[in-house]
């Protein structure tokens, strides 16, 4: 029934976390969820009523534009050029996104032929890895291991590989791993990429949850990043809109113009009232993403503190809301976890086989929840 290339594509890692996670409060069982980087902080008051305003003027009703309301275009402009300094044509160098995972899902069907290679990180977000099984591509995983600070060896990537592959992607701060980029490295893959005639793709977004005074560079800070590659980012993470679904590709404006030239075949663009809302979160004032962070940072302090209490090594990130966690098996632990102590911890290797080996909690629950599962695990160790 279903065709051939079907058979190439895993189970979406989080659908299967919620179908075990369904199972478990069938039973009965209290949950605390710690797996999916779902935001439990609601989307700042200014910009739901932003939202509220926008969507009672029946101008915002119809079709919206492809690229994104020139409004918006300009407030993504502005918003890089105050937080990087990084400054962008409005009209060719952004483009809307419905969440960055729209753009990460459909820019190898712009550049990618069948057989062709795609460079990506694992562990790293899943959607790499699926884009380019829907554009027949082939997908060259890059380590990130804890001994290289979770950052890929470029040298490492096989000559012929780099010479048949089309895409990059790149992700700092990290999703699983709390990575940061190191100093330099950004250089390398402009680098990398310049020798090899590659596109590379940025995924930036979880460069505003970040603590300790660390602040996440863009990858177009970078001189020639421009010239090579492209960013996606969104206000999922930022302003706790992951169900509004509104992100932006900027960068190189002919790699824009391919993923878009696909987005207008397949979709119909982000609605007006949303991207209304969009403009009023990046240009208003930005107190409550510095709250947001404050409520992670605690968390993330409760989380670490109780981890390392129960004898575990774990590094405390700079940024995202994630822990990564190394165990001696992810799958085994994560099972443990859920069965025995009712929590929901992402196995690593579900991110790509150099996962293996550590689980990502989330931080997206309370102090006292956080709390509550590390005195499960207490329990669960004896």
């Amino acid at each position: 029934m279903y065709a051939s290339r079907m058979d190439n594509l895993p189970p979406y890692l989080f659908a299967r976390i919620d179908e075990m996670k369904a199972e478990q409060l069938r039973k009965g069982v209290d949950i605390i969820d710690l797996g999916v980087g779902d935001p439990d902080l609601p989307t700042p008051p200014h910009i739901v009523a932003a939202l509220c305003r926008a969507a009672q003027d029946p101008e915002n009703h119809h079709y919206p534009s492809y690229a994104g309301m020139p409004l918006y275009r300009s407030a993504v402009a502005g918003w890089y050029r105050k937080r990087f300094g990084v400054t962008l044509d409005a009209g060719k160098e952004v483009l809307a996104l419905m969440g960055s995972k729209d753009g990460i899902a459909h820019i190898a069907e712009a550049f990618v032929n069948p057989g062709d290679y795609v460079l990506a990180p694992s562990p790293g977000y899943p959607v790499y890895r699926t884009g380019t099984l829907f554009a027949e591509g082939r997908v060259h995983e890059m380590p990130l291991l804890r001994e290289n600070n979770f950052v890929p060896v470029l040298d490492d990537i096989p000559a012929k590989v780099a010479k048949a592959a089309k895409l990059m992607f790149v992700n700092y701060p990290n999703n699983p791993t709390a990575a940061v980029a190191p100093d330099g490295f950004y250089k390398e893959v402009v680098d990398f990429a310049r020798g090899h005639g590659i596109v590379v793709v940025s995924d930036n977004a979880y460069s505003e949850i970040a603590y300790d005074g660390y602040r996440a560079p863009s990858f177009l800070e970078t001189p020639g990043a421009m010239e090579v590659g492209i960013e996606v980012h969104s206000l999922s993470k930022t302003y706790n809109m992951t169900g509004w679904r509104i992100g932006m590709a900027v960068g190189n404006a002919e790699v824009l113009a391919g993923l878009g030239r696909v987005k207008t075949n397949v979709d119909s663009g982000v609605f007006n009232a949303v991207q209304h809302a969009a403009v009023t979160a990046l240009t208003g004032p930005q107190d409550c993403v510095k709250q947001a962070c404050a409520t992670y940072q605690e968390r993330r302090d409760v989380l670490i503190s109780g981890l390392r209490g129960l004898g575990f090594d774990v590094p405390s990130p700079k940024a995202t809301f994630y822990v990564w966690l190394p165990v001696s098996d992810c799958m085994a632990f994560s099972a443990r976890l859920l069965n025995e102590a009712g929590i929901v911890a992402t196995p690593g290797v579900g991110f790509g086989s150099s996962g293996e080996g550590y689980v990502r909690f989330a931080i997206t629950r309370p102090v006292g929840r956080i709390q509550e599962a590390i005195e499960r695990m207490r329990r669960m160790k004896r």
